[in-house]
């Protein structure tokens, strides 16, 4: 018998009953150094990789959102009970220093797109020219307008971290001026401030017409958790 891991979380509410987890399995708390994880018991060796298992394993941990903040584990974590134990009896510490750090917050998601993509911006007409000359003319011309996109994009990306960073516990941004998302951000929002937070976004987006603007969420913390990437290198799960 293996345990498939959701997540890992201070609070051990009862799970509702109509939540059922990868291959349809009954969810359980399982209390271990005073930290609760969300498990099912399975007898297989590997969790199938089918679009039914992720979704009920992305179920599975936003069901206990509305009542606490976990720490959510990659999909298909399957290990004993005993590793299980292991791992986080040696890891206590970090995991509750995470815990902390994500306590009463979602996570919520904005990304931003050119109005067009950078290839299909307008094109500058030049005098005609020799073979070589034109050339190198036009490589300046790209060099320069890749240039002005990766500055515009990092003002972009300045101006909606001041924009939100009042409501904000932790970020992660990615800027690619030279793709039609240009700007993935992850923010860590406190939920007594999440209205706020959207509010602000919105307003933001009014500010700035010429962009596109994608907002999504709450969504428990993925990007602020790496317990996977550990529980990967102590064990191997695959």
């Amino acid at each position: 018998m293996k345990l498939h891991v959701y997540c890992l979380a201070e609070s051990t509410d009862s799970v509702a009953e109509t939540i059922r987890g990868v291959a349809e399995a009954p969810v359980r708390w399982l209390k271990i150094d005073e930290l609760a994880v969300l498990v099912s018991d399975l007898e297989i060796d590997s969790v199938p990789v089918s679009r039914e298992n992720i979704l009920a394993h992305a179920a599975v941990v936003r069901s206990v959102l509305g009542r606490t903040t976990p720490l959510p584990f990659r999909f298909g974590t399957l290990v004993t009970e005993a590793q299980l134990r292991s791992y986080i009896s040696a890891r206590k510490s970090a995991l509750e220093a995470k815990l902390e750090h994500v306590r009463d917050c979602v996570e919520m998601s904005v990304k931003i797109i050119w109005p067009t993509p950078p290839q299909e911006q307008e094109e500058v007409t030049v005098p005609a020219q020799g073979t070589g000359t034109a050339f190198m003319n036009e490589k300046r011309r790209e060099l320069l307008g890749a240039e002005h996109r990766s500055i515009e994009a990092k003002e972009i990306s300045n101006w909606l971290q001041q924009s939100v960073s009042g409501f904000i516990r932790d970020e992660l941004i990615t800027v690619r001026a030279a793709e039609k998302v240009m700007l993935a951000a992850s923010h860590l929002v406190r939920r007594a401030q999440l209205d706020a937070y959207r509010e602000k976004v919105i307003e933001a987006r009014a500010n700035r017409p010429d962009l596109h603007f994608l907002l999504s969420g709450p969504w428990p913390p993925y990007s602020f958790v790496n317990i996977e990437l550990e529980f990967k290198t102590q064990f191997g799960v695959s």
